[in-house]
């Protein structure tokens, strides 16, 4: 269904108990997911808050909206540096929606969702200038990792295990290790 960006924003506000997102004017249902697609999501978003602290960044877990033009999505994890939320914490009735390129952005692979976050939402993501962009894969237990360059492409890596660390993020480790086996 198509709708404008007025609708959608009011719709996303209203439907609280379902996520919708807003594909160049499509209306997409975001479904529910999987036990370990929730598990790797909160694991993962359990160890940046640790590391990361309060101070400087949110971490956002299936929550809020990042823009590109007239899409917006709902990554399944993502963080953000704290000045951004602002103009949210004192608005009640206004969705959250982030314009700007984030240091993280992260998906989760799914068997409803995979496609779909790869070939419509990961391009949007480049196109955004999110700065690293991640693709867990729970069952194959590994992480792509697009890292965008200072000529505004991206390289692509797979890892398997060992720790990674966020480029826009040098104090941040994680042990995909520990990840995949927690």
């Amino acid at each position: 269904m198509r709708v404008s960006e007025q609708e959608y924003r009011q719709l996303a506000l209203e439907e609280g108990d379902r996520i919708w997102e807003l594909h160049d004017g499509e209306l997409v249902e975001k479904p529910p997911m999987a036990f370990a697609h929730g598990e790797i999501l909160e694991e993962l978003g359990h160890v940046l808050r640790l590391q990361l602290g309060r101070e400087r960044y949110r971490v956002r877990v299936n929550t809020g909206r990042v823009q590109h033009t007239s899409s917006y999505y709902v990554p399944d994890l993502y963080v953000l540096p704290i000045e951004l939320t602002a103009p949210y914490r004192e608005a009640p009735d206004t969705l959250e929606v982030y314009d700007q390129p984030l240091p993280l952005v992260v998906e989760a692979w799914s068997p409803s969702t995979g496609r779909y976050d790869i070939e419509e939402k990961l391009p949007e993501y480049q196109r955004r200038g999110d700065l690293e962009i991640w693709r867990i894969h729970p069952y194959e237990r590994t992480l792509t990792v697009w890292r965008r360059q200072p000529d505004g492409r991206y390289t692509e890596t797979v890892e398997r295990g060992g720790v990674i660390r966020p480029a826009a993020l040098p104090a941040v480790a994680i042990d995909l290790d520990a990840l995949f086996g927690g």
